[in-house]
């Protein structure tokens, strides 16, 4: 028998938190325990070897048998509920990685349903009609996005589009590599991946950009039905040879000369089913003749499709640099990850500290920069490339993220009583902000719940948010808050506070000297930026080492002061309170009031007040 690898990952809200000390069986199809294994500090357990079939058939397109082994795994772990995963196939020479998504119970002692996922074969090997409607390109779309973009994180509908089901936000990185492994078997050769993930990437792309499904009214991008769109199986194992080349490649599509969509490449296995686009088995034979990915693209698809590339990635805090950033490596870019991993260090202790000068890529960054690659399952080679850079900013992301709900509940005052009030859309006020604040927290651990926008006011987007959490609780699905929903959030949130891990701060955190961090926003430049925050165009260009004016949103700037590091200066603006302002700078409330000497929360439009840093 051949051979094949499966590792475990237990983490949590976005892999902002790895679990440790959670106890895996990997089981065969009888059953039987062949595997006892407990998650580290990173929440990875080791590598196993599993028995599996010669990879031979698996690039076979006539053999008839099933090409692989499938085994199960069950995860436990105290305060969380258990995890089953069900018919996992493992290839021979194949390394595979599976993620196990582990809830916190509602409440001290309270049990709740265990995830069942099965996972089974991929797409290639099942029959069924496959044709999905989509735009072909042969003139621009009436109804598209003005550039082409990566979603972050993208909608996932686990179902038909109009069927009653969950949704699911994951990273695009992550959705390739779920469909890529829920489509084709991991074994075949490299070309025939990079054709097969190319198309899978441009087909998700072209959803985006022709904004299917939104501009029909559904609150998601694409669904996992590949009788309309492509397969995705939330909760399964992602392979290793799949993950590389989707690292290297998830911005990059298919599109025909002279056109900026992405092309509507459609697929289909080519044998039990035929398609007008991409034969998924004929990208084998294809590739065993010696054809490179951009042929097989053009075999399918007019002669003239090219692979074109975007930069633009939603929601991230800083675009990638690009070049490679390395050991010798020098500048503000530098010293943005390093601000990166440091923070993430608090949550992966396993990444060693940093002991660089501020922006100098020296030995120690390097350490932590192939530490953390290794958690990730990424190239653990130093070197700080797109894929490296991609997932350091998401991680962040994430983990601050996490922090900044912590502080929020504290400022809000969130107790054990919940309001009386009963809420449906159009409500407006406190409650309707301690609701959302309920919810986005919860979102951070359940997966099929969405974040809201924390406005006080009760839309279209927070009475989605709260028919998910009903559908979840077993509650009915109307979208008004009552007692019994407000009992389910309370209790809800009670377990995630009672059961899941609290990080240990950095005892040294890096706050830099004279300066504070400020996040670019729309409609920022540098000279409101110097007058905002009482300092000079210069300064800021200086302490950034900006040669020119330009900013993008999301870029990260040091923002130098005059005065001690204990504050700065900042003048009131339309929309500011104190709420926003304490979460927007990671202080508190009760911290700007007493700096201030404030004694209520009203603030006037061009009020100076002192933020503490």
């Amino acid at each position: 028998m051949a051979i094949g690898y499966l590792t475990m990952q237990a983490r949590t809200a976005h892999d902002a938190l790895p679990l440790s000390g959670v106890h895996v069986t990997v089981l065969d199809d009888e059953q039987n325990r062949i595997y006892e294994l407990t998650t580290d500090e990173s929440g990875e357990t080791r590598k196993v070897p599993l028995e599996t079939m010669d990879k031979s058939y698996s690039q076979n397109e006539n053999f008839t048998g099933t090409p692989y082994v499938t085994y199960n795994v069950s995860a436990q772990a105290e305060g969380f509920e258990s995890v089953y995963v069900a018919d996992i196939p493992i290839f021979d020479g194949e390394s595979a990685s599976l993620p196990l998504v582990l809830v916190p119970m509602q409440g001290q002692g309270r049990n709740g349903m265990p995830t069942e996922i099965t996972v089974g074969a991929p797409a290639v090997s099942m029959e069924g009609e496959r044709e999905p409607e989509g735009f072909f390109q042969g003139a621009e779309s009436e109804q598209v996005l003005r550039q082409v973009a990566v979603p972050n994180p993208i909608t996932v509908h686990l179902g038909t589009p109009d069927a009653a089901a969950s949704n699911v936000q994951v990273s695009f990185p992550d959705y390739v590599k779920n469909v890529a492994s829920s489509e084709i078997y991991p074994t075949w050769p490299e070309s025939a991946l990079r054709a097969n993930i190319y198309a899978i990437i441009t087909f998700a792309l072209n959803r985006i950009y022709t904004e299917w499904y939104r501009a029909k009214g559904y609150s998601f991008d694409i669904t996992n039905s590949t009788a309309y769109d492509q397969a995705f199986i939330y909760g399964r194992p992602i392979y290793d040879s799949i993950s590389r080349i989707v690292d290297e490649i998830f911005n990059e599509y298919v599109r025909r000369q002279g056109q900026q969509a992405p092309y509507f490449t459609s697929f289909c296995n080519g044998t039990t089913t035929t398609c007008r686009g991409m034969s998924q088995w004929g990208t084998v034979t294809l590739a065993d003749q010696g054809y490179t990915p951009i042929r097989i693209l053009r075999y399918y698809y007019p002669d003239d499709v090219e692979i074109a590339q975007t930069n633009i990635i939603t929601n991230m805090l800083a675009s990638y640099p690009g070049t490679p950033l390395k050991a010798g490596s020098t500048g503000l870019d530098v010293q943005t990850i390093q601000t990166y991993l440091k923070r993430i260090r608090q949550n992966y202790p396993a990444i060693p500290a940093i002991t660089d000068a501020v922006g100098s890529f020296g030995d120690s960054t390097r350490a932590a920069v192939t530490k953390f690659q290794s958690i990730f399952g990424l190239a653990a080679d130093g070197i700080v490339g797109k894929s490296t850079w991609y997932k350091l900013s998401s991680l962040y992301t994430a983990v601050t993220r996490l922090a900044e709900l912590s502080s929020e509940g504290t400022n809000l005052g969130i107790g054990t009583v919940p309001p009386a009030a009963v809420l449906r859309q159009g409500s407006r006020g406190q409650d309707v902000i301690t609701l959302q604040y309920l919810l986005d927290v919860i979102s951070e651990y359940y997966p099929d719940i969405p974040a809201v926008a924390q406005d006080g006011i009760f839309g279209a987007g927070t009475k989605q948010a709260v028919i998910a959490f009903q559908r979840r609780m077993g509650l009915a699905a109307d979208g008004i808050v009552g007692p019994a929903t407000w009992s389910a959030l309370y209790r809800t949130y009670q377990g995630i506070g009672q059961n899941v891990p609290v990080p240990n701060p950095d005892p040294a955190p890096d706050t830099g000297s004279g300066s504070f961090a400020y996040t670019v926003r729309s409609g920022d430049t540098l000279w409101l930026l110097a007058n905002r925050y009482g300092t000079t165009v210069d300064a800021i260009k200086r302490l950034n080492g900006l040669t020119g004016d330009n900013l993008q949103i999301g870029q990260v700037l040091r923002i130098p002061t005059e005065q001690s590091a204990a504050y700065f200066d900042y003048t009131v603006r339309s929309g500011d309170t104190l709420w926003l302002l304490a979460n927007r700078f990671g202080t508190t409330v009760d911290e700007i009031r007493r700096l201030n000497g404030l004694t209520g929360d009203n603030l006037q439009i061009g009020q100076v007040l002192r933020i503490p840093t």
